[in-house]
C-alpha cells in the first residue's frame, strides 16, 4: 500500500539469477532498505553478502527457503513455481509491516487477504488440471518449472541428473542425453519445457527435437 516504497533489485525477467552481480548503487539500497525478501537456497548468496556489509538492527529479512522451513539441501531454489510460496511470503511481508508499523497493521493483513484471495483462480486452474489430465509425462531441460508441475500432478519423465546438469552449468553425461532423446523421439511425453533464459547447444538440440516429433513446447 501506500506506506511501503518497494524496490525490485532483480527486475529484468532475462537476468539470469544464478549469474546476477550486484552494483555499488544495489548495495546502497539494501543498506538503506528496513525490509528485504530474498530467495535463499543459493539463489542470491550475493544479498547475504551485502546485507551483512550494512549491519542494521531495524532491518528484517524474510529468506524465503527458511520461511517454507525446506531441508538446508533444497537442490530446487526457483521456489516462486510453488503455488504455496507466494500467500505465505505475503503473510510475513503483512506481519513484518505490522510490527514496523502498527498503526496500519489492519490494513496491512487486510491487503495480505485480498492477494491469497486473488490467487484463488490460479489454484483453481492447477487443480482442474490435476484433475482432468493426471500423471501427464512431460520432459524439461531444468528443474524450473519442477515445483509447479508437481503442483498440478504432472510425471517428469527427465532424468533428475540431467536437469539438475543443466541447471548447474555441467555437461550432462551422454546416457542421460540419450534418455532425453528416447523422450522426444519416442513421443513419450505430453509437452517439453525449457528454461528461456539458458540455451546452449544441448537444450537447443532438445528443443528441436521436440518441435520435430511435435510435442508442444513451453518456454
Amino acid at each position: 500500500g501506500k506506506y511501503v516504497e518497494v524496490t525490485s533489485i532483480v527486475s529484468d525477467p532475462n537476468t539470469d539469477p544464478h549469474t546476477f552481480e550486484a552494483s555499488p548503487g544495489i548495495a546502497r539500497q539494501i543498506a538503506s532498505a528496513t525490509l528485504i525478501v530474498e530467495n535463499g537456497a543459493g539463489y542470491d548468496d550475493w544479498a547475504d553478502k551485502l546485507i551483512a556489509a550494512s549491519p542494521n538492527s531495524d532491518r528484517n529479512v524474510i529468506n524465503v527457503h527458511n520461511l517454507l522451513k525446506l531441508p538446508e539441501n533444497t537442490e530446487n531454489p526457483h521456489l516462486w513455481y510453488d503455488p504455496n510460496t507466494m500467500p505465505a511470503v505475503a503473510d510475513a511481508i503483512a506481519d513484518q509491516l505490522a510490527k514496523a508499523l502498527p498503526d496500519h497493521a489492519a490494513e496491512f493483513r487486510k491487503n495480505a487477504a485480498s492477494f491469497r484471495q486473488s490467487m484463488q483462480p490460479l489454484n483453481a486452474a492447477i487443480q482442474e488440471f490435476k484433475k482432468d489430465f493426471p500423471d501427464t509425462p512431460v520432459a524439461v531441460t531444468e528443474p524450473v518449472g519442477d515445483y509447479l508441475l508437481q503442483a498440478a500432478g504432472a510425471k517428469i519423465l527427465t532424468p533428475k541428473a540431467l536437469e539438475y546438469g543443466i541447471m548447474n552449468d555441467v555437461d550432462p553425461a551422454p546416457q542421460l542425453v540419450s534418455e532425453q532423446n528416447e523422450l522426444l523421439n519416442g513421443k513419450k511425453v505430453r509437452a517439453f519445457l525449457y528454461n528461456q533464459q539458458v540455451t546452449d547447444p544441448i537444450t537447443e538440440h532438445f528443443l528441436s527435437l521436440a518441435r520435430k516429433n511435435n510435442i508442444p513446447v513451453v518456454g
